[in-house]
């Protein structure tokens, strides 16, 4: 469980956070949906103990920086690391200890090579599955389905709902809004720094349809197309 209370979070004055109140449950996946810039990533930081704030992050089990596997939406890897070596680093740091990480390379990784030569999907395939094989109980996903093909697409799909078997929490953001309705149980909707709406699994395809007439409107019409 994450409860997150009062949250707060300014660059400077630009309040990018404001006053944020949510829970996210055990066994559960949430989707978190809203145009570039409502604050995702910067929620996502937070979360992760990766920026400073105002308010209350706390979760059970704590600390919640040691039980969390965050994936970025462009990750970052040192120049002269191959990726077998990199799902390595990541699970000394949980004190994991992995027998033949080749044989956990679902992906079909060219482990051997450096990770920063990887394609933009590899990379995030990659670290993707040093995260999950931490064995970590929380997982944040920004935009996991952006940049990878569509065989990885349906992979990470199983793999979300697997999670949630588990008992894990998940948290992802995307903004192909047909891979949430597949594996979330609530979307919250992140508008100008706050959560705005909360819809259950049953109103997913009414949430679409209004944040469609929103983004779209008459916008079409107007370039004049013949």
């Amino acid at each position: 469980m994450i409860e997150i209370r009062n949250l707060i979070k300014k660059f400077g004055t630009n309040e990018v956070l404001k006053n944020i109140n949510i829970q996210f449950e055990k066994g559960k996946v949430y989707g978190i949906v809203g145009e570039n810039g409502a604050g995702k990533t910067t929620f996502f930081r937070c979360i992760a103990g990766l920026e400073s704030y105002e308010g209350k992050i706390q979760s059970v089990p704590h600390p919640l920086k040691n039980h969390l596997g965050i994936l970025f939406t462009e990750p970052f890897f040192f120049s002269k690391i191959t990726g077998k070596e990199y799902i390595q680093l990541l699970c000394n740091a949980r004190s994991v200890k992995i027998a033949d990480i080749t044989s956990r390379n679902i992906f079909d990784l060219p482990l051997a090579r450096y990770a920063h030569t990887y394609s933009t999907g590899m990379k995030k395939k990659l670290a993707l599955t040093a995260i999950l094989l931490q064995g970590n109980d929380f997982f944040v996903l920004d935009e996991p389905f952006n940049g990878v093909d569509i065989q990885s697409n349906i992979i990470i799909t199983e793999i979300i709902l697997k999670l949630k078997g588990l008992g894990k929490t998940v948290i992802i953001s995307s903004h192909i809004f047909s891979t949430l309705s597949d594996t979330c149980d609530e979307i919250h909707l992140l508008s100008n720094g706050n959560f705005v709406k909360s819809v259950q699994k049953e109103d997913f395809g009414k949430l679409e349809k209004e944040m469609k007439q929103l983004t779209v409107g008459n916008k079409i019409e107007k370039l004049g197309l013949v």
